[in-house]
């Protein structure tokens, strides 16, 4: 199974073009030349790394991913650089998006969206593949019999997993494979297994979904069990999260 998709499908990326000072995602240009030269990526609020040259800057972006809920987040470093010189299909997909941006075509804002979209997912595989990450998410997913379990968590949250189950999923021991999550991950499968459920959960509440239908989809017990833990990790209750949500969008009503 792929190991980002199922996970990225559940929250919403958006790219889109901003000043420098506001900026998350840059693309540098070589000293020398205008060519694209690396990409910076930063999972904090702004890069505080764009004191020197700012000429150099290519493009500057603003990117939401989901917030802190986003786990793929959480595992970033504060600062992700990606060396473009080479990589000709990371220049390729650069040299696009530059294009766009500077015809601003009709749609150019969906087409720098996708784009964008294309590179990030394409800096985390390759954060993935270099396996050089430190303990979190990212780490677990380029252990390739850690990655098993995981995508299965987040392929199918509301399954009643164990522990033996995942450790089977991983082709491991109980013991190997506690051992091995919690030193990779950083924490235990089934406290991951939990947080996970809970993101999801917040969002079906903030969708409008009702609070017995989110606690059967996620595995608790009753609507009680979920309210509990709900309210444990975010100091509002189902009802609470899922009020504050139809207020927000009748504020801000999707056109």
């Amino acid at each position: 199974m792929d190991r980002l998709s199922a996970l990225m499908s559940r929250f919403t990326l958006s790219v889109r073009s901003c000043a420098i000072e506001e900026a998350n995602f840059v693309i540098i240009a070589e000293a020398r030349n205008s060519r694209p030269a690396y990409l910076i990526y930063s999972a904090g609020e702004e890069l505080g790394l764009l004191e020197p040259d700012k000429s150099a800057v290519l493009l500057s972006a603003r990117v939401t991913w989901g917030g802190p809920q986003n786990p793929l987040l959480a595992a970033l470093p504060d600062e992700v650089r990606q060396d473009l010189t080479n990589d000709l299909e990371m220049q390729a997909i650069v040299d696009l998006l530059l294009a766009e941006q500077t015809a601003a075509r009709c749609g150019s804002a969906s087409v720098l969206n996708r784009l964008g979209e294309v590179l990030l997912v394409r800096l985390m595989r390759r954060q993935i593949e270099q396996g050089e990450m430190q303990v979190g998410l990212l780490g677990g997913l380029a252990d390739s019999r850690l990655s098993r379990a995981i995508v299965a968590i987040h392929h199918q949250p509301g399954h009643d997993w164990r522990v033996d189950l995942l450790a089977q999923e991983a082709g491991l021991s109980v013991s190997r494979f506690a051992e091995l999550f919690r030193r990779s991950v950083g924490t235990t499968p089934l406290a991951y297994l939990r947080r996970w459920r809970l993101t999801l959960a917040r969002q079906d509440l903030e969708r409008g979904d009702r609070v017995q239908r989110v606690a059967n989809r996620y595995c608790y017990g009753s609507p009680e069990a979920l309210s509990r833990a709900v309210s444990q990790e975010y100091g509002q209750t189902p009802i609470q999260i899922r009020k504050a949500a139809a207020a927000q969008n009748d504020a801000f009503p999707v056109s």
